[in-house]
């Protein structure tokens, strides 16, 4: 019996929308003009993918592959992630059995993507090196990393390296309302605001908290963004810490409830949203660098497994005598 695909309703949005062609991929635009020119020589050097999640390296290296070898391309495209797969053994045996054979397509060279690849082991990777070496006639290698330097050397000086930037504010915007014209959402202002907020250049992230708050309403705003995204309003953190630095400990306090309670935050995230709205605040650049510098002692205490609960209302204590001091 074949398996059916899933409605379009049931795919995630992140794959419902993923670009099919480069000329569709947004953001990025520099890379895409260099896959394009390598799509219409049908050359491409073993590269390497380095950046954020969610900026785009996966999709970019699918639609390379569809430019490539058109409606043939899983033939002659393998896509593995590493972060499942990421012992020598898996290097000897799927990824040199499929670089070993060759073509069948009019493109003389297959392509391996290993995503997240700075999950190999160092002895997988020693191993991917010489299979790189051995087979660069037939198959090229895509490596897609958030941190290239996990990255070994030898691996890194065979392959082209791309560096990925998050997205700006205008490509997650376009994109925002591209969905939102396709799915037929009323994306208010707030919510857009809310989502690049949210996002932090990470498109993945914005689509889904709209997918989550699309889910009860087709009229979206930034409450529904923030709840969906279990993030504060920068405002009311900015509110609290503003309140802890004039002396007022116990408004400090109820705001601080207010966010955990009504947006379901960890004691990380609210520490996160702390670190985030310091540069906002009106106070000598002076008291910022201590307020960082006691916002990472904190977490780090959260990290050692402390009570949230007693570190956050320590840290606005902290923060309280700080601004007395000022």
């Amino acid at each position: 019996m074949v398996e059916e695909d899933p409605p379009a309703s049931d795919i995630p949005w992140t794959e419902k929308y993923r670009p099919r062609k480069l000329d569709d991929v947004f953001g990025q635009k520099e890379i895409v003009e260099r896959m394009k020119a390598y799509a219409r020589h049908k050359n491409v050097p073993h590269m390497m993918f380095s950046g954020p999640p969610g900026v785009g390296k996966t999709t970019v290296a699918l639609a390379l592959a569809r430019e490539l070898y058109g409606e043939r391309w899983h033939e002659a495209f393998l896509e593995m992630n590493a972060s499942d797969e990421r012992g020598i053994d898996v290097v000897r045996g799927r990824i040199k059995d499929f670089a070993r054979t060759l073509s069948l397509t009019d493109v003389p060279f297959k392509i391996i993507f290993l995503d997240e690849s700075d999950a190999l082991t160092p002895d997988a990777q020693n191993a991917l090196r010489r299979t790189m070496e051995m087979f660069a006639n037939n198959t090229r290698f895509i490596l897609s990393c958030n941190y290239s330097s996990k990255i070994i050397e030898p691996i890194q000086s065979r392959c082209a390296v791309f560096r990925f930037r998050p997205l700006s504010e205008q490509d997650v915007t376009e994109m925002l309302h591209h969905l939102a014209k396709n799915e037929k959402l009323e994306l208010k202002e707030d919510a857009v605001k809310a989502l690049i907020y949210v996002s932090e250049g990470d498109m993945r992230k914005a689509i889904n908290a709209l997918q989550g708050a699309a889910a009860s309403s087709k009229h979206i705003g930034g409450e529904a963004i923030y709840k969906t995204s279990s993030r504060a309003r920068p405002e009311e953190v900015r509110q609290m810490l503003e309140l802890a630095l004039k002396g007022d400990f116990p408004g400090a306090r109820e705001k601080l409830d207010h966010v955990m309670l009504n947006y379901g935050m960890s004691g990380e995230d609210v520490m996160l949203q702390m670190y985030k709205e310091i540069q906002g605040l009106a106070v000598p650049d002076r008291t910022k660098v201590v307020l960082v510098d006691k916002i990472g002692e904190y977490n780090f205490r959260l990290v050692e497994g402390a009570n949230e609960r007693i570190q956050l209302e320590a840290l606005l204590a902290q923060i309280m005598l700080l601004g007395g001091k000022e």
